[in-house]
């Protein structure tokens, strides 16, 4: 039996199709464009739709599929209307419409409340604010609209006609009760947004339905095929790598880099929240993760490969790397600050140069100062009680081997690689497995996806010499930042 698992993100989508032993079967990508301009970021629901349509196809014609699980990138929603067709383009999180809207809804609910109910620092960057964006600015529009959806139920609702979106994305919009798991009543009240818009919640790994008829011969593939909610991207992950129990997390390093830990409560410390961290239900009923992030994970050896070095080769750039601490101090804010600062004006620094230093030991400072990065995050967490103890190491960076030990030195904690390349598929299939059947739980189906390739454990003497550099890097970002502020800030 073959599952497929659908994860749709930004730039593109892919199917991953996995067998029911767990082995890797095929993979089917499809890029789309994004639209940044005049201040406006934006992307075509009906594109990304084709894009899903084709890479189904493609799969489908090769290899007999049972089911398909959906995973996607948050925040970003559609409006349509009564015959469902697609009228406006999608606002993706970084839009910056939706501002004035949010500061209206704390004024009218209190900040302290919506965080609570929804288990996220109002902002912008979420969906509720630009759907009452459409409301005030483009009422023609709004008065038309029969559905909101965001791309995992609009996705759903295309191939089945039930909209139906999971826990996990419903918590990106803002306006989802994390505790009841439900539309909230009162923050949809104060926002004016009546809720019969939205898609039905569900748990993760609800069978949706099967393919309608019509889509699967306009596809020329069978309409046997159940369509099953996974959950939002960093959720797939988190369960594509296995991370189920309390004190584990997922360390995912792409272009940004993501440390999704496990907890068993929902935090109330003010704090954790004002710092930009979320709470969002878990696959698992009583537990929950939170997203800590920094803008610019594998970005940063990126820049440097293609701007500062002549050797294009990470696998050769790796291997100048020394099993001792650089002793240099990067802050990699490139792309401005994540967790905690939430700053996106800070810029980089790097303390510590001399003559002495080559290119190879700033390639590797740059490694270590992404991972003390992480390293912040992980203590700010664990003063909130969420104490990831043990990391799973998914993305690209999860290839490089040194890069891996330098982590868990640093972090002083085991990491361990798994096999799987694209983990929130392989996590998506889980879900959809367990859905139809296949297996009896999450935990059976681990035992056939989740591999894990090496685990990698502090070095004890490195541990303490980069704990002691790790006091001077906190020191930075406020010791640099008003300098910043006076040169740059306009």
């Amino acid at each position: 039996m073959i599952i497929g698992g659908l994860d749709v993100g930004t730039t593109g989508c892919k199917l991953t199709a996995y067998d029911d032993r767990g082995n890797f079967i095929y993979n089917s990508y499809k890029e789309y464009e994004v639209s940044r301009q005049s201040g406006e970021h934006e992307i075509d629901a009906s594109v990304i739709f084709d894009a899903v349509c084709d890479v189904i196809k493609d799969t489908a014609q090769k290899h007999e599929l049972s089911a398909i699980g959906v995973t996607t990138f948050g925040e970003t929603f559609t409006a349509l209307d009564e015959n469902d067709n697609v009228l406006m383009p999608s606002m993706l999180y970084t839009d910056p419409r939706g501002e004035e809207e949010c500061k209206a809804l704390c004024d009218a609910l209190g900040m302290d409340k919506l965080t609570y109910i929804s288990g996220v620092k109002p902002h912008q960057m979420y969906s509720l604010p630009k759907i009452m964006w459409i409301k005030n600015k483009r009422p023609d529009i709004f008065a038309k609209v029969k559905r909101i959806l965001l791309m995992e139920d609009y996705i759903v609702y295309k191939l089945t006609g039930n909209a139906c979106i999971d826990y996990s994305l419903a918590a990106r919009t803002m306006a989802f009760d994390i505790r009841n798991k439900c539309w909230s009543e009162e923050i949809l009240g104060a926002a004016g947004i009546e809720k019969s818009l939205l898609s039905v919640p569900v748990p993760a790994f609800h069978i949706a339905g099967e393919i309608k008829a019509d889509v699967a011969e306009s596809l020329g593939i069978s309409k046997s095929i159940k369509i099953v909610n996974g959950a939002h991207d960093q959720v797939a992950s988190a369960v594509g790598a296995g991370v189920f129990e309390v004190g584990q997390a997922v360390d995912g390093t792409g272009t940004v880099e993501c440390v999704t830990p496990v907890f068993d409560h929902i935090p109330e410390h003010k704090t954790l929240y004002e710092e930009g961290y979320s709470v969002v239900p878990y696959v698992f009923d009583g537990t929950y993760v939170c997203y800590a992030l920094s803008f610019t994970g594998g970005a940063t050896l990126k820049w440097f490969r293609d701007n500062l070095s002549e050797e294009k080769s990470y696998a050769i750039l790796d291997s100048k790397v020394k099993s001792k601490p650089t002793g240099i101090l990067i802050l990699p804010h490139f792309a401005g600050a994540a967790n905690p600062y939430m700053d996106n004006d800070s810029k980089a620094a790097m303390i510590g140069l001399t003559l002495e230093h080559t290119s190879a030991d700033i390639y590797q400072a740059l490694m270590e100062g992404v991972t003390y990065e992480i390293m912040t995050n992980v203590e700010h967490l664990e003063s909130f009680g969420i104490i990831p103890k043990k990391l799973f190491a998914t993305g690209g960076g999860a290839s490089s081997d040194v890069w891996l030990q330098i982590k868990a030195d640093i972090l002083n904690r085991p990491i361990t690689a798994l096999a799987a390349k694209e983990v929130g598929a392989c996590g998506t299939c889980m879900m959809t497995g367990v859905a139809i059947g296949i297996y009896s739980d999450l935990h059976e189906a681990k035992k056939a996806f989740v591999k894990e390739k090496k685990t990698f454990l502090p070095n004890s003497e490195n541990s303490k010499k980069y704990q002691r550099y790790y006091q001077s890097y906190k020191k930075i970002y406020a010791a640099v930042r008003p300098i910043v502020k006076e040169a740059y800030d306009e």
